[in-house]
């Protein structure tokens, strides 16, 4: 449909239980109305009496006019907010106003659509928006802004393009995620009053401290309780979230790539198109969100579909220490308990026996590996496991070939050097050179020995993001080195069809959905202390489910923490995620390897339910020491929780174990499923046990609960239930 300026044009997207209305009559931007619940057939009279719906356009005989809240308000129409665009053409044209032109809507069987387009004539700037709602009520949004200026005319400079998006002024709480290396996605609430809650991450990348989904609800929302509105940020490089109340109620969620000063600057007929912001409404808490967010990545059609292989990494195993025997001893304890990938992590090339040296000579070394990786990479084939190997292409030791032979390649201000740390610099991607011996070598590496799977890290934060050499010598190159670092995931993929590829960023510093277009999973962390990981895996899957998290057994003492765990919990906790293993298993004993492939073959039975599965995260206020977590199949045939005792609690015993997500109606089996390495005192020693096995409806499970046996701290009990009737 094509608005027309003072005529009512209500459009109404609708799917999956949620609602986007629009007010696109202009003359000003489409505004968003309604975004929520599903209100059923509506007239124009209805839409008129939403409470947002209300906006007197100026005229000739009125003084004054409502402010609306556009898809991209601007203070130019009195908008007190945070602006969605804000730039300026040498000095001039600084305040943007839009005028609509077009709006049009499409409906496929992937959701619904509405593109528009607003103009600004004094600025000579065009705006294209595209707004989806998917097929599984997830709200999709992005623009793109052109310069329309004739040739030879002053370019424009893009300060800052966000996406805003207003919510129920009912939004009293805020809820987003926060952390440090090895300590990810811990969530964090606090009240939103009037003024703007903002977090900025200016690392170049997501960050270990990133929000991942920004959610603000109405009071005291939960895992599995209130009405709740999260945004996500598809962007992998320096990135903006907000949440803001104005004084006069209206209140917003917003995120966008955070620019740098004249990174963007277009001449005549260039553009700039943010990544994309997800959006997810929710009337049953953030495992609601959670629900949609999953639902929507598992219909894309690059997602994995096939089981995912039991991993062993070799990096907690052997460190730098390579060999063929060594790699050789530990594949054959691998492929005995059940493994099914085997990837050979940092060590295997140029002069890289410590973290600092040899970073970016992307060459097998002849000093480890003097007939190449093809033995070991033979050996484990034979064994029945795909080989995969450790790269770090977007990083460089200043000890390197690459670093001495072309310094232009590594980011930072001509004249200058950026602070090192981890004794690495920036490689700049977007540097013709640089780029293309990136794909020669990985892309080489990959197809000489058959590799499936790429364990892609970045371990360091991006400083002074210049280019230093290259066609855009002394500019700024953040926004460049992502787009380039997609382009060369999505090469290689074209290249190699069927290569995996996973995120792994000093652990969980780069988990977002810009990322994910070109990856397979996500490493959520490099701490896999089990007690911390329970947390961890806690936030992350908030964002994305279980298949594309990977999840492994360490070794007894944890090599971030030093922590000593117990098997049974090691065991447990990694369950749930894409499972493997970090850990000399070659150091473990017969009755230790037959435990491990007991666990290897129930993990491969489940993992059909953990990878399909929709999330279920229980509050526990009444027994906070705890945590309960798993996924419920898609039918409510089955399940499959954990219960964590993290610390001691004031209490004796535990609070009930109360599970969400099953029929009501359908009654359950309930199994505690023993971990190898469980002791027979696992429970505490005189009390009472409760029974192993039960059956019970699914509204008692969900309402009452059953009694949880007696945890010491630091221990856990897996649960499955299978529907009897």
């Amino acid at each position: 449909m094509s608005a027309a300026s003072g005529a009512p044009a209500w459009l109404a997207l609708r799917q999956a239980g949620v609602m986007v209305v629009l007010d696109i009559a202009g003359p000003h931007l489409p505004r968003i109305v309604h975004w929520g619940a599903d209100l059923g057939e509506l007239g124009d009279a209805d839409f008129a009496a939403l409470a947002a719906a209300g906006y007197e356009p100026p005229t000739p005989e009125t003084h004054d006019s409502d402010i609306p809240t556009t898809l991209s308000p601007t203070r130019a129409q009195g908008w007190a907010g945070w602006p969605g665009m804000s730039g300026h053409r040498g000095g001039t044209a600084s305040q943007p106003l839009f005028d609509l032109v077009a709006a049009t809507s499409t409906s496929t069987p992937a959701g619904d659509q509405l593109s528009y387009r607003g103009m600004d004539q004094a600025a000579r700037l065009q705006l294209d928006g595209e707004l989806e709602l998917t097929a599984d009520g997830v709200v999709r949004h992005r623009q793109r802004v052109t310069s329309t200026a004739a040739s030879g005319d002053e370019p424009y400079v893009v300060d800052d393009l966000t996406i805003v998006l207003p919510v129920s002024e009912h939004a009293v709480d805020v809820v987003d995620y926060a952390g440090r290396w090895s300590n990810e996605a811990q969530l964090q609430r606090r009240e939103l009053g009037q003024g703007t809650w903002l977090r900025e991450q200016r690392r170049g990348r997501t960050g270990p401290d990133s929000p991942l989904l920004l959610t603000v609800g109405t009071q005291g929302f939960g895992h599995r309780s209130g009405e709740v509105w999260g945004v996500h940020l598809g962007w992998s490089g320096d990135q903006r979230y907000l949440a803001q109340r104005l004084n006069t109620g209206v209140t917003i969620v917003g995120a966008g790539e955070v620019l740098g000063a004249g990174e963007v600057i277009l001449g005549a007929g260039q553009s700039l198109t943010t990544p994309w912001v997800y959006g997810a409404w929710s009337d049953r808490g953030l495992d609601g969100a959670s629900a949609r967010l999953h639902a929507m990545l598992r219909r894309r059609p690059d997602h994995p579909r096939r089981p995912r292989p039991i991993v062993l990494n070799t990096w907690e195993a052997v460190y730098f220490e390579h060999s063929f025997e060594r790699l050789a001893a530990l594949a054959d304890v691998a492929a005995e308990i059940g493994v099914e990938r085997f990837v050979v992590d940092d060590g295997w090339f140029g002069s890289r026996r410590s973290e600092r040296s040899g970073l970016g000579d992307w060459y097998v070394s002849d000093d480890v590996w003097p007939e190449g990786l093809a033995p070991i990479a033979d050996h484990v084939r034979a064994r029945g496991m795909d080989f995969g190997l450790w790269v770090e292409p977007e990083m460089a030791n200043p000890d390197s070939e690459l670093a001495r032979a072309h310094p232009d390649w590594l980011l930072g201000t001509p004249g200058r050097m950026p602070p090192p740390s981890r004794s690495q610099q920036v490689v700049d991607l977007a540097h013709p050179d640089a780029y293309a011996y990136l794909l020669e070598r990985i892309s080489g590496v990959v197809a000489d020995y058959d590799v499936a799977f790429l364990k892609w890290d970045h371990n360091r934060d991006t400083a002074d993001p210049v280019h230093r050499g290259g066609p855009r010598a002394g500019h700024p190159a953040m926004h460049e080195q992502i787009l380039a670092l997609y382009r060369l995931m999505a090469q290689l993929r074209e290249r190699h069809p069927g290569l995996e590829i996973e995120s792994c960023s000093s652990g969980g510093a780069r988990i977002d959905y810009g990322v994910l277009e070109h990856t397979d999973r996500v490493w959520a962390s490099d701490c896999i202390d089990p007690v911390e990981r329970v947390r961890i895996v806690a936030g992350v899957s908030t964002l994305l489910p279980f298949e594309l998290i990977g999840a492994h057994v360490g070794a007894p003492r944890s090599h971030t923490t030093g922590r000593v765990s117990d098997l049974a919990l090691r065991l447990a906790v990694a369950l749930f995620g894409h499972a493997g293993f970090e850990w000399d298993l070659t150091s473990t004993s017969a009755r230790e390897r037959e435990e491990l492939t007991s666990w290897v073959r129930f993990a491969k039975s489940v993992r059909p339910l953990v990878h399909s599965g929709e999330l279920v995260r229980m509050d526990r206020p009444a027994d906070p020491g705890t945590t309960v977590y798993g996924v419920v199949s898609r039918d409510r045939s089955e399940a499959l929780f954990v219960l964590v005792r993290v610390s001691a609690a004031a209490r004796y015993g535990c609070a009930p174990v109360v599970f969400g997500g099953l029929d009501s109606g359908v009654r359950y089996r309930v199994r505690r499923v023993p971990m190898p390495g469980e002791g027979p005192d696992v429970h505490g020693p005189a009390v009472r046990t409760p029974p192993a096995e039960l059956e019970a409806r699914g509204d008692l499970l969900m309402r009452a609960g059953i009694e949880a046996p007696t945890l010491r701290p630091e221990q856990a009990t897996v649960y499955h239930l299978t529907a009897t009737r």
